[in-house]
């Protein structure tokens, strides 16, 4: 039952995104996850850093852009940090952060599969998109784990 709900959660992404997806993988430094999440370390925290566990708290920095580079939404405009754990984000987020430490700064690379799927998300996530989201995580506040060695 579940399964069946998650899939019909996750549309597909679209073909424009598969193809920036399929180009951006070829770029310096962008780093392929089995599931399909593409990432670029744009600061790299320490070996040893503290790297949450699923439920743990952590207070974050982040932009989000579309692959055209609207962006739909920045805690760095807001000028404060966001506090959630990783799971409760989406699936791209939950995957990284989980491989990220403290200090660390990504650019995420979500296919829809990874995002919201088919659902419609304020006025500029449309279904199917791919998203661009920097992400920082500032502090783990919690139960951590040493960050493993790139």
């Amino acid at each position: 039952m579940l399964a069946a709900l998650l899939a019909l959660a996750a549309a597909a992404t679209t073909p424009e995104g598969l193809a920036w997806l399929d180009e951006n993988k070829n770029k310096a430094g962008v780093v392929v996850l089995p599931s399909g999440l593409q990432y670029k370390v744009l600061k790299e925290a320490p070996a040893g850093a503290k790297s949450p566990l699923v439920g743990t708290p952590c207070s974050c920095h982040y932009r989000g852009t579309l692959i055209d580079g609207t962006e739909f939404d920045s805690s760095y405009k807001r000028g404060q940090p966001t506090t959630f754990a990783p799971n409760q984000v989406i699936k791209g987020w939950t995957e990284a952060m989980q491989l990220m430490g403290e200090g660390d700064k990504w650019e995420l690379y979500v296919p829809s599969e990874l995002a919201y799927g088919d659902r419609q998300r304020g006025q500029h996530i449309t279904p199917g998109a791919v998203l661009v989201f920097e992400i920082e995580i500032l502090e783990v506040k919690g139960d951590s784990k040493p960050k493993a060695a790139a």
